[in-house]
């Protein structure tokens, strides 16, 4: 059974009306007003994108109604299907959420821990970049600054630190540690130097307290200034063993971008229409945000 790799380009996504207010009927309550507070429209339609991907994986991939089940958040914030959700027969699936930038992000692997992060290369706020460098010292190793910093110009420098970024981020996010996780335990050791759009990588290695670690890492590029990772987890061989296949790697997936109709194919509404959603949302602020969720 083949994983997922989806990607929303949201940042270019100007709902209508009628599609914010379809969107919002179909995620739940809970995440309806959370998606509300956002003060700017880039971070809410972000937000609303990963709700809705999670849905239609649930959807496409276990088989469920899209309003027979109830997503649940652990005390760190990541969503998650509760097992008791889960019929019998039915494969468990891993997935995880980021939205950074332009895209929103969605992969999902059958009984295989899965993190993902995306970071679009950009310029720092006010400070130069390195002085930002400076700032962020203590997140990467020796070796690792040593490949951003011989990168090349300025803006080579950035598009490897957010490269290493997103590794370790994805890392953090597939074992579920949070914030207070020591990034330099992990240290990446890339490979190649230079990426491809089109193209999928897994020659990365990652190890962890000077070890090396057995975990995959796939990176891409979505565009010239969108970086993706997905770390992968050993397979759980009792899932396999269950569905009755064997342990080998699948070739690398990329990702599928989908369109906002592609979103919510499956959709059933859930809640009743709120005409003051969307004139809330049209008073939001379009300024741009560098503030990014991960889930």
């Amino acid at each position: 059974m083949d994983g997922v790799r989806w990607a929303f380009r949201c940042g270019s996504w100007v709902p209508t009306r009628s599609e914010w207010t379809l969107a919002a009927r179909c995620v739940q309550l809970e995440e309806k007003e959370r998606i509300g507070q956002f003060v700017f429209a880039k971070d809410a339609k972000s937000a609303m994108a990963g709700r809705l991907l999670i849905r239609k994986l649930v959807c496409e991939k276990m088989g469920f109604a899209w309003d027979a089940f109830r997503l649940e958040r652990t005390a760190r914030g990541k969503p998650f299907l509760p097992r008791t959700s889960s019929a019998p027969g039915i494969t468990h699936w891993n997935f995880n959420v980021s939205h950074q930038g332009d895209y929103a992000v969605l992969a999902a692997e059958p009984g295989r821990q899965v993190g993902i992060d995306v970071m679009k290369t950009s310029k720092p706020g006010s400070s130069s970049v390195q002085e930002f460098f400076r700032i962020m010292n203590r997140q990467f190793t020796d070796l690792e600054w040593t490949n951003i910093r011989t990168a090349g110009s300025d803006w080579d420098q950035l598009d490897m630190f957010y490269r290493h970024w997103a590794l370790k981020e994805s890392f953090i996010k597939a074992i579920g540690t949070g914030l207070g996780f020591d990034l330099q335990r992990v240290e990446f050791h890339i490979s190649p130097n230079q990426m491809r759009e089109g193209q999928v990588y897994r020659q990365t290695r990652m190890y962890l307290d000077d070890e090396e670690e057995d975990w995959t890492f796939e990176e891409s590029l979505l565009d010239k200034d969108h970086h993706v990772a997905v770390a992968l987890g050993k397979p759980d061989i009792s899932t396999f063993e269950e569905d009755g296949r064997t342990i080998c790697e699948a070739p690398p997936l990329s990702f599928t971008l989908l369109s906002f109709s592609d979103l919510v194919s499956k959709a059933t509404p859930l809640l009743e229409e709120d005409p003051a959603y969307w004139d809330r949302f049209q008073n939001k602020k379009e300024a741009p945000s560098r503030q990014s969720e991960q889930q």
